[in-house]
């Protein structure tokens, strides 16, 4: 049943009647308020949005009238115009759906007594007045929050993803009858419970194990050195030797997601549109775009809304790209800025944004058209300028930002048949929380050796003579640059971490110089 009407509307000058509600508009995963403001004025029937709005605020015109008539409410016949304000930022979604259907109905006297003050009012419109879920909520209700707001109004279908947001009153509601309901202080209505990350966690599992990977020592190896000190890695090696499986077994050996790094992933996954039913992510994110991706893809971007990309997603994850030369050139290259500044800046015509991108690069390839050179199984049929032209499809300056290069070879049969399983994941797993424990202590804050700057290098990477000697050997030998000679220091480091060694040994040099797989077979 409709409420009763109040003829005198939330504000009323002689025959115009204003409303304002408050909703948010996102910039990224920033969120940004926006007051939804509707007049009613007598003359000519008419329905404006103004306040530069997209295609999709704009639709919302035909899906409120129709939400609002069909929920047994009157929509004014009169001039009926709603601003979006602030005017300058454009305003990208159907969340304004609900915001704009409540502002209409108070200006226009069904809601007068409608008590939004402080509320923040999120939703997409169905025709007939259901509430559809929409993307974004998470990242809308944490800047709100920084703002002061603490009340709002979502779908019923994002309950889960606010019920992780502590100190948030959430009311999860299933069309806008329910909502006009709430609104004029009909009572029964109960917050969304909050639900704790904890939980989440411990239900959360992968779907493979270190322990199932046969063989391959020296990958296995070099995988826990890369996840212990947040170093890119290439797996290098022919079809079918396992570096898929070796690489999905990464986010098995990384340590839990914190509740803050769960709710930044959560947040760029939920502007994304591709947020689970269980409203957080709890897993560290393992993405594999294909190698058709275009730039736009992995980097983010769209046509209206910009939305992140494969590389924003992949934020306290791995980002695996397989068949590493198969990627367009540009692609690959777009990779060198987010790798280096862990944050990705995507501009369009409508403005820049900027993504949160922290994540591990993992990356395979064969090493050559046929895949078999360097094999003890097979026999390459490639001549040594088909192997030259193929892998100078990935460019220097990138393969100088990848740490660790180490080649897989083949599995032998008896090593497929054995049944006797290899190190699991936890156990591998608590080594890497280890290292991370000692890099925390010498940073004083949540970070890893890939991380360090020639400053931190200096101050805690000091080299014997001996360390010195081997280091400038596998530099002039493999002709490094100044970057690849950091990143080898770096690599040592965080062997000695895993060795519980205070100081850079020859062995650490020595083993992280035989990381440069890349640069040591040349054909």
């Amino acid at each position: 049943m409709p409420l009763p009407r109040d003829p005198r509307g939330t504000a009323n000058t002689g025959d115009k009647m204003l409303a304002k509600v408050t909703s948010f508009a996102l910039l990224g995963i920033d969120g940004v308020p926006v007051e939804v403001e509707a007049d009613i004025n007598r003359g000519m029937t008419n329905f404006d949005i103004v306040g530069l709005p997209d295609a999709a605020v704009k639709e919302s015109k035909e899906r409120v009238r129709s939400a609002v008539r069909n929920s047994r409410f009157h929509f004014p016949v009169n001039h009926v115009t709603v601003n979006l304000a602030p005017a300058d930022i454009k305003k990208e979604g159907s969340q304004f759906d609900l915001p704009i259907a409540v502002a209409v109905m108070m200006a226009g006297g069904e809601l007068a007594a409608a008590r939004t003050q402080g509320v923040v009012l999120l939703g997409e419109l169905a025709l007939d007045g259901s509430l559809r879920p929409v993307s974004g909520v998470l990242p809308s209700l944490i800047s709100a929050m920084k703002r002061g707001y603490t009340k709002f109004v979502v779908p019923l279908g994002n309950a889960n993803e606010a019920a992780y947001i502590e100190g948030a009153e959430v009311y999860a509601l299933k069309d806008l009858s329910q909502t006009a309901a709430f609104l004029t202080g009909c009572e029964g209505f109960v917050p969304v419970a909050h639900k704790s990350f904890a939980s989440a966690l411990q239900s959360a599992s992968y779907a493979t194990d270190l322990s199932l990977v046969k063989g391959q020592t020296v990958a296995k190896r070099a995988v826990e050195i890369a996840v212990a000190g947040g170093h890119n890695l290439l797996l290098s090696g022919p079809p079918g030797s396992g570096k898929t499986m070796i690489a999905r077994c990464i986010p098995t050996i990384m340590p839990d997601l914190t509740f803050e790094e769960a709710l930044e992933v959560t947040q760029i996954h939920s502007v994304a549109g591709d947020l689970g039913d269980e409203g957080i992510v709890s897993l560290r994110p393992f993405r594999t775009p294909h190698h058709t991706a275009t730039t736009a893809s992995l980097c983010g971007g769209g046509n209206t809304r910009i939305r992140p990309g494969e590389i924003s997603k992949a934020h306290k994850g791995v980002l695996f790209l397989d068949e590493l030369p198969e990627y367009s050139r540009a692609t690959l290259e777009s990779l060198r800025q987010p790798l280096e500044d862990k944050v990705i800046t995507v501009t369009r015509a409508g403005g820049a944004v900027t993504f949160p991108a922290d994540f591990m690069l993992c990356a395979s390839m064969n090493p050559c058209p046929c895949g078999n050179y360097g094999s003890a199984y097979k026999e390459c049929t490639c001549t040594p300028a088909q192997i030259r032209r193929y892998r100078a499809r990935i460019s220097g300056p990138l393969l100088d930002r990848i740490d660790i290069q180490v080649e897989v070879d083949g599995v032998r049969y008896e090593e497929l048949a054995s049944t006797e399983s290899g190190e699991s994941s936890a156990v591998v797993k608590k080594r890497v929380e280890r290292a991370r424990a000692i890099q925390r202590e010498r940073f004083g804050r949540p970070s890893t050796n890939a991380n360090m700057g020639e400053r931190d290098i200096k101050k805690y990477c000091s080299l014997s003579p001996e360390c010195e000697s081997i280091l400038r050997g596998a530099f002039e030998r493999l002709s490094l640059s100044a970057r690849a000679r950091s990143r080898t220091i770096k690599v040592a480091r965080t062997i000695a971490d895993l060795a519980l060694s205070a100081e850079i040994r020859p062995e650490h040099i020595l083993e992280a110089t035989s990381y440069r797989n890349f640069d040591i077979k040349e054909p």
